[in-house]
């Protein structure tokens, strides 16, 4: 007989949605001061890894989120994790070494959860993410941008804004006004299961607002995409004159990436088990899926073990099994710790329920044709 099954549903449109791109704040006049963006910094993570002693590629890894911070963070270290490539060359078995808080490291796990390898015998492996903390002002442009169409922690800077923008005259008011602002038919581009994928794409304007010399200025490597976005600049017609070095971003949404399988709880149940076949809930469970997971719509999955005391309160409470991440079981926890169930007159020993945190049915893509798009 099946325990009960605690599932999280999180409409897809929410979870993968991403703020509009910071794209439209002036360069700074000539005589503003220069020295306080250089207390910025941005701080992005490199993948050192191997399986049974054969180094991986860095280029192989999704990248995590790059995070604005302020000066130097010298109290960082290298982040270790454990995991596994399966058969079919999907990371799982995700597990950090140490249970420390990491600052700007939330995006570590989930980005390694994205991250597929080729199909395979089964290998165990290990990472190293070492973090590399540079000035803003000399950080690499596709960094810059990838920042400003996810600002976690605030918008970039205004010089900053100016390293992306360069020599672009879009921003000299009055600005250019679109006439017709096209876009990719995003149903038929392609995305990727757990990353945001984007283009930022680089145009000029003639005298009779036509984009001409149009070009990819920096992008996440979805060709599909790419090739939509220029197609859709080049379809697009401005009022206001000639201009040069215009930028305008498209971005796609994650792909839902599911989660590994999930086993029966009968098979994990101890022997021993004296727990009721149904839980009355005085204070149900309240499910929460893990922002990280849900910022890149990856799912999982925890199967947790437990005991219910005789009036009512959860404890004991141990992750069984969790994928594709350890994250998905201290999540789990978390939802259980604050539930009670009635009374009973006598406790209960060897409870073992599932916790399934799923991205809900999907309602569309989201990309930035739903959203305004920004001003020049």
């Amino acid at each position: 007989m099946k325990r009960a099954l605690l599932s999280l549903l999180v409409p897809l449109v929410t979870a993968a949605q991403i703020p509009p791109p910071i794209v439209s704040v002036a360069p700074p006049a000539p005589h503003a001061a220069m020295s306080a963006p250089a207390q910025r910094t941005l701080l992005a993570w490199r993948p050192d890894a191997q399986c049974d002693g054969v180094p991986l590629a860095a280029a192989d890894f999704r990248r995590p989120a790059v995070a604005l911070a302020w000066g130097a963070t010298a109290t960082l270290k290298p982040i270790d994790y454990r995991f596994t490539i399966a058969a079919d060359g999907r990371t799982i078995d995700i597990q950090r070494d140490g249970s420390d808080f990491v600052p700007f490291g939330d995006d570590l796990a989930p980005a390694l959860a994205a991250t597929h390898f080729a199909p395979g015998a089964p290998r165990a492996c290990r990472v190293r993410f070492v973090p590399e903390q540079v000035p803003l002002l000399a950080a690499a442009r596709a960094d810059l941008i990838a920042y400003s169409l996810a600002p976690t922690m605030g918008p970039l800077p205004r010089e900053a804004q100016a390293v992306i923008h360069g020599a672009n005259t879009c921003l000299r008011e009055p600005r250019p006004q679109p006439l017709l602002q096209a876009f990719p038919d995003f149903a038929k581009v392609e995305g990727r299961p757990g990353v945001h994928d984007w283009a930022m794409i680089g145009y000029d304007i003639d005298a009779a607002g036509r984009p001409s010399a149009v070009r990819v200025v920096e992008t996440t490597g979805n060709t599909a995409l790419d090739a939509a976005s220029i197609t859709a600049i080049r379809a697009s017609r401005y009022a206001g004159g000639p201009r040069t070095g215009c930028l305008y971003p498209y971005w796609h949404a994650a792909v839902k990436l599911v989660a590994p399988p999930i086993p029966d709880e009968a098979a994990l149940r101890p022997a021993d088990a004296t727990c009721p076949k149904r839980r009355d809930w005085t204070t149900p469970p309240v499910l929460r899926f893990p922002e990280p997971y849900r910022r890149r719509a990856i799912e999982g999955w925890a199967v947790l073990s437990y005991d219910i005391a005789p009036w009512g309160e959860i404890g004991n409470i141990r992750v069984l099994t969790a994928q594709p991440s350890a994250d998905f079981g201290t999540q789990a926890i978390q939802v259980l710790r604050a539930a009670k169930v009635a009374p009973a007159g006598q406790g209960a020993v060897g409870c073992v329920d599932r916790v399934k945190f799923v991205m809900g049915p999907v309602g569309g893509i989201p990309t930035n044709e739903e959203t305004p798009p920004p001003p020049f």
